[in-house]
């Protein structure tokens, strides 16, 4: 049975982001470690997503376990994941200037043009005439292409972690003056 890792990641983000965002990365083999040491399996994406896809709250419970170990074991490595995030789009932000590659700008261009125009096909015309059968896949059409709008927007202005990290930063400077 082949697994659906992207699912699998979704549902642990749900309960444990750092896991999720650690399995998603360069340091995924320490987070399938420190996850199936929780859970009590072997160490392999099959038998992770296996124990996730049950559903059971213990899965869950051991899941959110294993976030907080792996984050202990993250401050003892001195390893920040939003740096090495920042670090890996400022990779792909110099690599698109040193190349002058046009390819990001023009798939970002069509996915929002497709973004917009689904939208505003849905303004004009609504749900109306549309079979009930194609209305499902209808939202998951708008799913998508809303979410990978989201993307280009991210790639290109910035995401929220930028946005969180500030307001912490004037938070402990806030602090630090009271």
């Amino acid at each position: 049975m082949k697994i659906d890792w992207k699912k699998t990641l979704n549902t642990i983000s749900t309960v444990a982001p750092t896991v999720a965002t650690a399995l998603g990365g360069p340091l995924a083999g320490l987070a399938v470690s420190v996850v199936s040491s929780a859970l009590g399996i072997e160490g392999s994406e099959e038998a992770i997503s296996n124990a996730v896809a049950t559903g059971n709250p213990d899965v869950f419970l051991k899941l959110k376990q294993a976030e907080n170990d792996l984050t202990v074991k993250l401050k003892e490595l001195d390893v920040q994941l939003e740096n090495i995030s920042m670090q890996d789009r400022a990779s792909a932000r110099n690599r698109e200037i040193a190349v002058k590659d046009n390819t990001p700008k023009i798939l970002g261009g069509l996915i929002l043009l497709g973004f917009f125009s689904v939208i505003g096909f849905l303004m004009v015309n609504g749900m109306t005439g549309i079979p009930p059968e194609v209305i499902g896949l209808m939202g998951i059409l708008i799913g998508q292409v809303s979410s990978k709008a989201e993307q280009v927007v991210n790639y290109f202005f910035g995401s929220s972690a930028g946005s969180r990290r500030k307001s912490e930063q004037i938070s402990d400077a806030m602090n630090k003056q009271v």
